[in-house]
């Protein structure tokens, strides 16, 4: 698992794993149902980047997003 603590980080992971998959931002932003802007912006760790647009692009990225309660 990979810890997430704030947007920059959320975005840094999309980005890298967007790129090791050989996709451009145009082609995930169209499989994922979300602008350009909107993709660019939450690579770029835009705060106030929608969650659920983000989770539609973690999941065509074949991604979960996981919580976990800390002690």
């Amino acid at each position: 698992m990979i810890p997430l603590s704030d947007t920059a980080d959320l975005g840094r992971l999309i980005r890298d794993e967007r790129k090791r998959q050989h996709m451009t931002q145009t082609e995930l932003a169209d499989v994922s149902g979300v602008g350009i802007t909107y993709l660019s912006q939450l690579e770029n760790g835009k705060e106030t980047a929608e969650i659920g647009k983000a989770l539609n692009v973690l999941t065509m990225l074949g991604m979960d997003l996981y919580a976990e309660r800390r002690a």
